[in-house]
């Protein structure tokens, strides 16, 4: 079985074919777990923040599972064939996932099986794989529906993100050198560019401990605002409806005279007058890419309260990098609620 590689040559013109949907990514290790069982949709409806009880044969979703604080802890890409549900995450959090939906079984009429080790997930931009396996008469091939929003989603943002009409085909393993072998091949640093490109949050890079589902807009493509109960729906709730989101994705312009890229955990510091950076860090970079097009780029994760239009410094091991936003979840994000404090005075109406 190949392994999945950085780049097999010049990075630049794998991203062209790759957006322009002439090659394909090997996207390496990832959980691949079969649920199966007539009440499967409606189980793992009760437990993930996606409407998926009547999802029908073929059509991809996209879930989250959330602690009992609303803090992300899985992000599911979802097909389900009409027998088996089909949930593809990252392969860190395989096992843990695995262990928790058995633990949720109780009577329900499920089986859970782990088959990462039988197949692999090649992404491209386009339509899927010809060879992308069948079952049940499906073929496994899952559309994410970023930046689009599904029903019950709710988006933030109103930037305009590069295209991204990305596909993400389950390979049997046995197969898997052949399918490569048939197709341009380009490295996971061309999937990584363009994804920044279209704003794209993925767990890998940019989910930690603390984070929320407003901070990435994962509301507009993974969480249906009016299911049913779900563990960390009370959070997703209120942050959306009375509160703001602490933390917002950004997509950064950053400099590139010092030809160098910042590293994942480098801090962003707002530029203050004649140049200097305030003394306080005000957020991170969460992953960064030379694009083709656009040349070197970023996401981040700032502070609410950094202005959106402030310029900002990147301090990484290299030195100092100049970036600019464009802004993905807005300051505003949230309170979509305007509801007035009740009056609880001595008097008040109640």
């Amino acid at each position: 079985m190949t392994a999945a590689q950085t780049h097999f040559g010049n990075p630049n013109i794998e991203q062209r074919n790759l957006a322009e949907g002439e090659a394909v990514v090997n996207l390496g290790a990832r959980g691949i777990i079969k649920v199966s069982g007539e009440d499967r949709l409606s189980w793992l409806h009760s437990l993930l923040s996606q409407n998926l009880k009547n999802l029908l044969p073929g059509v991809s979703a996209e879930a989250l599972l959330l602690d009992p604080q609303g803090h992300i802890e899985q992000v599911i890409h979802f097909l389900d064939d009409g027998q088996t549900s089909w949930l593809m995450v990252e392969a860190e959090g395989r096992e843990a996932l695995i262990a928790w939906l058995n633990k949720m079984i109780f009577r329900m009429k499920v089986t859970v099986e782990d088959v990462s080790e039988d197949f692999s997930l090649v992404g491209q931009l386009g339509a899927g794989l010809a060879q992308a396996e069948v079952s049940n008469g499906v073929a496994l091939v899952w559309q994410d529906p970023w930046p689009g929003v599904v029903t019950g989603g709710v988006r933030y943002s109103m930037a305009r993100p590069a295209k991204w009409a990305w596909t993400e085909s389950v390979v049997a393993n046995s197969k898997l050198d052949a399918v490569l072998a048939a197709h341009e091949q380009a490295g996971t640093m061309a999937y990584d560019a363009l994804r920044i490109a279209a704003h794209r949050p993925r767990q890998a890079s940019e989910v930690d401990a603390k984070a929320l589902p407003h901070e990435f807009d994962w509301l507009s493509t993974a969480v249906h605002m009016s299911k049913g109960c779900y563990r960390g729906q009370e959070t997703v709730a209120k942050v959306h409806n009375l509160g703001h989101p602490p933390r917002r994705l950004t997509f950064l312009h950053l400099d590139g005279s010092g030809h160098f890229l910042p590293d994942a955990g480098d801090e962003i510091f707002v530029a203050g007058v004649g140049g200097a950076s305030e003394d306080r860090p005000r957020g991170k970079v969460t992953i960064a890419a030379q694009h083709y097009e656009s040349g070197p780029i970023a996401l981040a994760l700032l502070s609410r309260g950094v202005p959106e239009d402030a310029q900002l410094v990147v301090k990484s091991t290299g030195g100092e990098i100049q970036a600019t936003q464009e802004v993905i979840v807005p300051a505003s994000a949230g309170k979509a609620a305007d509801i007035p404090k009740r009056n609880l005075l001595m008097g008040g109406k109640h």
